[in-house]
């Protein structure tokens, strides 16, 4: 339940930011973030994993509310969940599997990265408009630099909000290094900084200092009903007539295909982090969010993912089942009904130094020291990632990460297809070669550079004892190399334990001049 109130303390800025950079109604981001919480962590078997609306879907949002009006946008969600919960039917979350260690971590070190760039100005009291990006991607645009607008921020900064920030910072601090803070597991330190926020404050508006903090751009933006009525005025249902609309199908197969990726990107990542170490199914999560996005969209809500900001908050505040998810969303639901007034006087700058703490344990250097002593194979793919990653966006960066991680892969793949060994004999040299296991078409181009840098007159012994499997690119290879290869250097060619099912009779082949 403490894990749940610190999810909720990080997700709702999130998700009333991400509705309104969506283009969407503030309160279409809460919807989405209560289904995500509620819904979605009950289908869910995932422990820590907590869903809710996606910055990496913003751009495809904002282009399909302008396009499509948002009554038909909401036929694409509910579309989008519909194709997710099939992809889940048909088990298509396995491709989850094959994302490499390498990979996941380096996207995790560079949200880490991009987290603590994106709340700097909003942590210093630059808060001209709080669109919730502290999750974009985006880092670098036409006019902007790396440090450009945290350098421009600087010309705004509130000296209350960074006041806020460094109590809230050091409170933080506190519970992760102080022993017997740390033994209060009863109060979570993202709790305290925010009551202390709020008090801290409400002291400087009540004595009239500068130093108050003041107005929407500041503070957390909460839509308020004054009526039930009101209140369920704010829901908005799908324009189901337009289900045939080819552009509607467009968007929602777009949405179903990208938020699919990110949240199993998530979920591996946070199976990653999980304490316990366990694992959560692909194909159940792809079922339960699309069943989370059907019900969003009939109600008026965005897409939603697994979201790594999220769920790296759960985790660090000690989540160990899917009730904190749960709670979240009860807690978001509970507070836009009972107590919208008290959340609207949280600062900003409050919920900045939560998440650079966030960023700070992501991004944290013990991982890229840990990243570097596991070998270059990994550390390269690691760093390609992260710098991908921080430069691009989270499905360019990882696409890079995973391109440089198969070339390592492919690489030692060839590398050991077989074993190679020499031994001399009164005769001559003769040359080993004994087959690994499984030989694919990928191990063709080594074994081929071997064969060809076989010296004259010597002999050649290659071993399929071991064999389980062989490539018929890779059988080709080698009766091209029996039958005509070796004639030319003279070569004596014995082919050993080859399955009949090869028709690679174990043969010996010698070629003399005469040939």
């Amino acid at each position: 339940m403490l894990s749940g109130m610190v999810v909720f303390l990080v997700a709702l800025p999130l998700c009333l930011g991400i509705a309104v950079a969506s283009g969407a109604p503030p309160f279409a981001g809460i919807i989405t973030g209560v289904i995500g919480g509620i819904v979605v962590g009950l289908l869910s078997n995932s422990n820590v994993s907590v869903s809710g609306p996606a910055a990496g879907l913003i751009a495809i949002v904002v282009a399909a509310i302008t396009d499509l009006g948002y009554e038909v946008f909401l036929v694409a969600v509910v579309l989008a969940g519909l194709i997710q919960f099939v992809l889940g039917i048909i088990k298509a979350g396995t491709i989850s599997s094959y994302f490499p260690t390498s990979v996941i971590e380096g996207m995790l070190v560079a949200i880490g990265i991009i987290i603590i760039k994106k709340e700097i100005p909003h942590a210093i009291g630059y808060d001209k408009e709080h669109e919730g990006d502290f999750f974009s991607y985006k880092l670098l645009s036409e006019d902007e630099g790396f440090f450009t607008e945290i350098v421009h921020s600087l010309n705004y900064a509130h000296t209350g909000a960074i006041i806020v920030t460094i109590i809230s910072l050091a409170i933080l601090f506190a519970f992760n290094k102080v022993p017997a803070l740390k033994k209060i597991k009863a109060v979570p330190g993202a709790l305290v900084v925010v009551v202390v926020g709020i008090i801290l404050n409400q002291v400087f508006i009540s004595i009239g200092s500068s130093l108050a903090i003041i107005g929407q751009e500041h503070l957390v933006t909460l839509p308020m009903a004054s009526s039930f009525n009101e209140f369920i005025g704010q829901f908005s249902t799908p324009d189901l007539s337009a289900f045939t609309d080819p552009k509607v199908w467009v968007v929602g197969v777009t949405i179903a295909v990208v938020a699919s990726i990110e949240t199993l990107l998530c979920l591996e990542a946070g199976d990653k982090m999980d304490p316990l170490r366990r694992f959560s199914s692909a194909n159940t999560e792809l079922r339960a969010q699309g069943i989370g996005n059907m019900l969003s969209g009939l109600i008026g809500g965005i897409p939603m993912t697994s979201v790594i900001v999220r769920t790296t908050a759960n985790v660090n505040a000690g989540a160990k089942t899917k009730l904190s998810a749960i709670a979240h969303g009860i807690f978001l639901l509970l507070a836009v009904l009972i107590i919208p007034g008290l959340l609207n006087k949280i600062p900003m700058a409050c919920l900045a130094a939560i998440l650079i703490m966030i960023g700070l344990k992501l991004a944290s250097p013990r991982v890229f020291k840990h990243m570097w002593h596991t070998g270059k194979h990994q550390f390269i793919p690691f760093i390609v990632t992260v710098i991908a990653v921080v430069v691009t966006d989270l499905l360019k960066g990882v696409g890079i990460g995973l391109a440089v991680s198969i070339f390592f892969i492919l690489r030692g793949n060839m590398k050991f297809a077989y074993f190679f060994k020499k031994e001399k004999h009164h005769e001559g040299e003769t040359i080993h070669i004994d087959l690994a296991q499984e030989v694919s078409f990928l191990n063709k181009a080594a074994i081929k550079q071997t064969l060809a840098h076989l010296p004259p007159n010597s002999k050649v012994v290659i071993d399929a004892a071991n064999t389980v499997y062989i490539d018929y690119d890779v059988l080709e290879l080698l009766r091209d190399f029996l039958n005509f290869g070796s004639k030319d250097k003279n070569i004596v060619v014995q082919l050993l334990n080859f399955k009949p099912a090869y028709k690679m009779e174990d043969a010996i082949r010698v070629h003399s001049e005469k040939d």
